[in-house]
């Protein structure tokens, strides 16, 4: 299955070299900054003969090149600075998906889209308005990164090993996030049995505000290396049709008494993009939460429609 991904910047590129390096898929990396996407793809094939991978990454600025693609990444748009909500990004960033989207919609109208470009929730919103997909095609990376960064907070609080804990993080890709500490599990066991309250208080906190911690710290712009792992994960169990239960942003229709707005919530991917969006029994609080974050995606949409 060919790959598109859009936008050549970190998350972009590192997204095509992962997927390539892994054998998935041939990519074709696209920018509007002409020789960007051709001087990384012609750098990550240089690295073909060290991993010896056959799959191929062409770089262009001719989104016609996208034709024939089974999934479409996108990636395009301005990077979080410090300081900078990912809601201040909404304004800057829509038209960049909206124009995107249009191309996805003439050249790709068959594939499966995967929004990575901030603020995620309602830029998959306006991906998918745009395009006129079904709901099932087009997907917000967003609870994967999010609960991979609260596994990563449960391990250091308990020194524990990162493979013996499943975190669940629902809500947004940003500062209303829902981790949902009943659903997660630490050597089988939930998470907040396990966990003090202290540490609970702490794991949300540090989850929530991770992305701000990353982008202080870099100060030029945002996280990629964890962005592009999910982003090429969630290409791997579309390409392989695995079936496999992740926490994604969906356009909810109901589910978790939410309508049409994208959300992260737990959704089995297959090769039709979104097979099923799974219903968990949360607590009332993280409900509560849910229904915050809900509100706070709702707002994002009101500005770009």
């Amino acid at each position: 299955m060919k790959t598109t991904v859009i936008g050549a910047g970190n998350v972009g590129a590192l997204t095509a070299a992962r997927l390539v390096e892994a054998g998935l898929c041939d990519v074709a990396l696209l920018d509007i900054v002409e020789g960007l996407a051709k001087g990384k793809a012609e750098d990550i094939m240089d690295a073909a003969g060290v991993l010896k991978f056959n799959t191929q990454v062409s770089g262009s600025t001719d989104f016609s090149q996208m034709k024939d693609s089974g999934i479409v990444i996108i990636t395009a748009g301005f990077a979080r600075k410090p300081g900078m909500t990912r809601e201040d990004l909404l304004l800057k960033n829509a038209a960049i998906v909206k124009g995107v989207t249009e191309n996805i919609a003439k050249y790709a109208p068959g594939a499966v889209i995967i929004n990575v470009t901030n603020p995620l929730d309602a830029m998959a919103y306006l991906a998918y308005k745009t395009s006129g997909f079904k709901k099932e095609k087009v997907i917000g990376m967003a609870g994967l990164l999010d609960s991979s960064r609260m596994d990563l907070a449960i391990s250091r609080a308990l020194n524990k090993p990162i493979n013996k804990i499943n975190s669940v993080v629902l809500g947004t890709h940003g500062e209303t996030m829902a981790p949902a500490l009943s659903q997660s599990k630490i050597d089988g066991k939930p998470a907040e049995k396990v966990l003090s309250e202290k540490d609970r208080t702490d794991v949300v906190d540090k989850t929530k505000n991770r992305g701000a911690e990353i982008v202080s710290y870099l100060k030029t712009g945002s996280a990629f290396f964890s962005p592009s792992a999910a982003a090429a994960k969630m290409a791997e169990m579309i390409i392989k049709d695995k079936k496999e239960l992740i926490t994604a942003s969906c356009l909810l229709s109901g589910q978790y008494g939410i309508s049409d707005i994208f959300l992260g919530v737990p959704a089995i991917l297959g090769k039709n993009g979104i097979e099923k969006i799974v219903e968990l029994k949360i607590t009332q609080q993280e409900q509560a939460s849910l229904l915050k974050a809900a509100e706070s995606v709702k707002e994002a949409i009101l500005c770009t429609t």
